[in-house]
């Protein structure tokens, strides 16, 4: 039986630059790079020397831990650097694209005749494993365990989001093989969750559970669905997959190929033109932006503003990243912007603060913090806008002193790093929120496994 959700605490929080929907196809070619730090946690194995032709599918590199989780190349052409750092350390693979791609051959699979020990190898032999994801710790999923249930957010509530009901228009079989194939993973149900007034590509598909969720952001993130739904206690396990990888799942499953092509919503009032293009993961960025960026003191973001990463123009676009943002760089000071009323800023205070006043208003907003780092200060403001049942302020000062006891009893095997990156937006103390769990969860993940 579906549950629908609906939550009042949050922030939308409404910016310019929406992508219209109006795609333009890149084509192949070009550079491409694949970086470790986009898998969070995996120490890796390269098998990819520089200079070696590859085709997409080929494996780049796979996981010390488990040899078969491997990381396969998003193009086919020649690899011409392997970029380390301190102690060797890999920090990228650059890739000359071929115009015309050449894939890797995996077979046409009949996914209804497969057994769930069949789908999981192909999936880890193809190089899709990556893209099932874990609850705790939000990593790549443990192939050696099982899951209580599997969760998918069809629906995207951040600043500037995609659209997902447009960007998976048309892809229904694809969707519906993939879905087949990873339910067959979990003896559990795998929960859909769409928005409530959406015309989802996932409405007639099969072997789901779909809800309908309303309320201001993070209603979208898959933390706040997995707390409405099915929670997690201790020792139990929930694997999470994106609409946008599960079309990859189904390509490979329908055409044998590995097919990494997304369509990327170009945001923000930096952009000429938001739109949305169609590019291989791993793109670099001047390739998808060329003659629309407004490249004058502009912040670009790979992902959403709230939790994205912080890149240049000549920089590649993150492994699962559907999102470009372009903001003004806040670098500049407002003479007395402590003390005088703000009409052009979001704020959750009705301290000489008006946004409230018009809900539905979009802002230009710049990266400016309007203040410095300095000691946490208790205002009571991150529960009104932290949906889970947890105490937020408290779950971060134990991520910081590193008491696992405590972690643990304050639920941290619920929470990502995003689930946070409101609280850290409105943070009068300018703390880094989602690094703290970050390095909390790892801390977790090493001691208790």
């Amino acid at each position: 039986m579906s549950k629908d959700i609906s939550i009042k605490k949050g922030l939308d929080i409404s910016l310019v630059g929406d992508a219209k929907q109006v795609t333009t196809q890149i084509l192949a070619g070009g550079v491409y790079a694949i970086r470790p730090s986009d898998f969070h946690g995996i120490t890796v194995k390269l098998v990819a020397k520089e200079g070696s032709e590859v085709k997409a599918g080929d494996t780049l590199f796979y996981s010390k831990s488990d040899e078969r989780i491997l990381f396969p190349s998003p193009v086919s052409g020649k690899v011409t650097d392997v970029i380390r750092g301190e102690r060797r350390r890999v920090l990228a693979i650059i890739i000359a694209g071929n115009i015309t791609q050449e894939y890797k051959d995996f077979g046409v699979k009949d996914v209804d005749k497969m057994s769930p020990e069949e789908v999981k190898n192909h999936l880890l032999s193809s190089g899709c494993w990556p893209f099932v994801k874990q609850r705790p710790y939000d990593v790549i999923a443990n192939p050696n365990q099982s899951p209580k249930a599997i969760f998918i957010s069809a629906y995207d509530s951040a600043p500037l989001a995609a659209d997902l009901d447009y960007t998976l228009k048309g892809k229904e079989l694809e969707l519906q093989l993939a879905l087949t194939a990873v339910g067959k993973l979990s003896k559990g149900k795998v929960h859909v969750s769409v928005g409530e007034n959406t015309n989802s590509p996932f409405s007639n598909l099969e072997g789901i559970e779909l809800h309908k969720v309303s309320g201001p952001h993070p209603v979208g993130n898959v933390g706040t669905q997995i707390s409405q739904i099915d929670p997690i206690n201790k020792g139990e396990v929930i694997w999470v997959v994106s609409p946008q990888d599960l079309l990859v799942i189904g390509e490979l499953l329908l055409s044998g190929k590995l097919n990494v092509t997304r369509t990327i919503a170009l945001t923000g009032s930096k952009f000429n033109k938001p739109k949305y293009v169609t590019a291989i993961a791993g793109a670099q960025i001047n390739g998808l932006v060329e003659n629309n960026l407004e490249n004058n003191n502009t912040r670009i973001i790979s992902g959403n503003v709230l939790s994205g990463n912080h890149i240049k123009e000549e920089d590649f676009i993150g492994y699962y990243d559907n999102q470009i943002t372009a903001i003004p760089e806040g670098d500049d000071y407002e003479f007395f912007g402590w003390n005088k009323p703000i009409f052009n800023k979001i704020s959750t205070s009705r301290a000489l603060t008006f946004s409230w006043l018009t809900p539905k208003k979009k802002y230009d907003l710049n990266t400016n913090t309007n203040g410095e780092h300095r000691a946490f200060v208790i205002t009571g403001s991150y529960e009104k806008v932290f949906p889970l049942d947890i105490y937020p302020m408290q779950l971060l000062k134990a991520c910081m002193y590193k008491d696992l006891d405590e972690m643990e009893a304050l639920g941290a095997y619920e929470v990502a790093p995003e689930d946070f990156a409101l609280t850290e937006f409105i943070c009068v103390s300018k703390q880094p929120h989602q690094k703290i769990i970050r390095e909390g969860l790892d801390l977790m993940r090493e001691e208790l496994g």
